[in-house]
């Protein structure tokens, strides 16, 4: 997907991982912005993995000098490369309540944090040090790790049903 016409009859959008400082570059450059922020607004089921959570936060916090404008939709805020450098990427077992009582291995790179939550938010997953790493809002998702490098397709189950719901 590359221009806004291309938004017309999407049921649900994965804003994946990279870089969300090219990202909402492109988005900008292609005219994407402010149609994709309306279908979020609208209801379209959005799922936002690391970079993508940070194209979706109100606010992001320790953006290195960055001006960078997020799409503003989700009531968080993030910090970007929370965890450190490529280097201290790590992977860990987490609980997420919706996906039953068995862990998910979450892979972290680069990862952002959920910094802040406000009331509407729901906290989905948390570090065993309390750290947020996961969260909804009405039809968003946010996961600071990458699911799609594991062989565990429950969270993409959940947001498919998530979008089959709305």
């Amino acid at each position: 997907m590359r221009l806004p016409p291309q938004l017309k009859g999407l049921d649900g959008l994965i804003i994946p991982g990279g870089e969300s400082t090219t990202i909402l570059n492109l988005m900008k450059c292609f005219n994407l912005f402010h149609p994709v922020k309306q279908m979020i607004e609208g209801g379209v089921p959005v799922w936002g993995t690391c970079a993508g959570m940070i194209c979706l936060a109100k606010r992001i916090i320790d953006a290195n000098g960055l001006n960078l404008e997020p799409l503003g939709v989700m009531d968080i805020e993030v910090k970007r490369n929370a965890f450190g450098r490529q280097v201290d990427s790590f992977e860990v077992d987490l609980q997420i309540s919706v996906l039953g009582q068995k862990p998910f291995h979450a892979v972290f790179i680069r990862a952002p944090l959920i910094s802040k939550v406000e009331p509407a938010v729901e906290v989905m997953a948390r570090l065993h040090d309390g750290t947020i790493v996961a969260s909804r809002q009405n039809n968003m998702l946010v996961t600071s790790f990458h699911p799609e490098l594991t062989n565990d397709a429950r969270l993409h189950e959940y947001f498919l049903n998530v979008v089959r719901k709305s």
